[in-house]
């Protein structure tokens, strides 16, 4: 039975708060901000279970806008993307549906997030090019695609943040398509993960708190779509965010390594 949203807003209001400024502040600039939420479930001290499952439930609403989005504007090529989901799907789902301990997803949600960390900050620096792409083969998107779909699927995330620089270095295609096939690879990714858990016997997700945060997420992002953010660029919201990340992912790790 659902608590009365006061008294949830009451027991978690500032993680509440910071979910709602973080959607509008990405979405006011054309992102998601989905390690920034896993970052932020991973200080609350819900169950580890519960961190999975909500972190992918907010990555589909923040991005199914995006690939609605991209689709729209033509940018989605099925042809090459497919590959990429080829494996990452049912490995996502796996990756959901395995019963892993909770010292072991919070040493490798810290790596995650340390590694989303270091990606954000030197993110400026891997632009693939508006001109010269190159042809990947297939075999080799099936791979990567696959072994990010797994890990993604364990930890609770879409993907996207391995996804888009392995894109990048390779010169997959021009930056907007590979923005719109992180996105999409987000979405499926983040689905098969959730099913992968819903699968799982141990299953369980705290409606009360998850309800609130979906449309927290969704108002903010529906505010920050409709306004220019002006004062702060992408990247400066990229390098800020890298911050906070690794600041998460260095206390986890001391807290379960040492």
């Amino acid at each position: 039975m659902l608590q009365f949203p006061i008294e949830v807003l009451q027991t978690n209001g500032f993680f509440i708060l910071l979910f709602l400024v973080i959607a509008i502040l990405y979405s006011s600039v054309g992102f998601g901000g989905g390690s920034s939420y896993l970052a932020i479930l991973a200080l609350t001290g819900i169950a580890f279970t519960q961190i999975r499952a909500t972190s992918l439930l907010c990555n589909i609403v923040v991005v199914s806008g995006n690939v609605l989005f991209f689709y729209q504007q033509k940018k989605i090529n099925f042809k090459k993307i497919i590959p990429l989901v080829l494996l990452s799907i049912p490995l996502a789902y796996l990756g959901g549906y395995l019963k892993i301990n909770q010292q072991f997803f919070f040493i490798l949600l810290g790596f995650t997030l340390f590694f989303a960390a270091i990606t954000m900050w030197i993110s400026k620096k891997i632009v693939a090019s508006e001109e010269k792409n190159k042809q990947t083969k297939p075999i080799k998107n099936i791979g990567y695609g696959g072994i990010i779909g797994f890990i993604s699927g364990m930890v609770g995330i879409g993907g996207g943040i391995f996804l888009a620089p392995v894109l990048h270095l390779t010169n997959w295609d021009t930056p907007k398509k590979i923005a719109a096939a992180a996105s999409f690879f987000i979405l499926v990714n983040s689905i098969a993960g959730l099913l992968g858990q819903y699968a799982n016997p141990d299953f369980y997700i705290d409606w009360n708190l998850t309800s609130v945060l979906l449309v927290t997420v969704f108002i903010g992002g529906q505010i920050g779509s409709r306004i220019s953010n002006n004062k702060l660029t992408p990247i400066q919201l990229k390098k800020a965010t890298a911050i906070l990340i690794a600041f998460v992912s260095v206390q986890i790790l001391w807290k379960y390594l040492f």
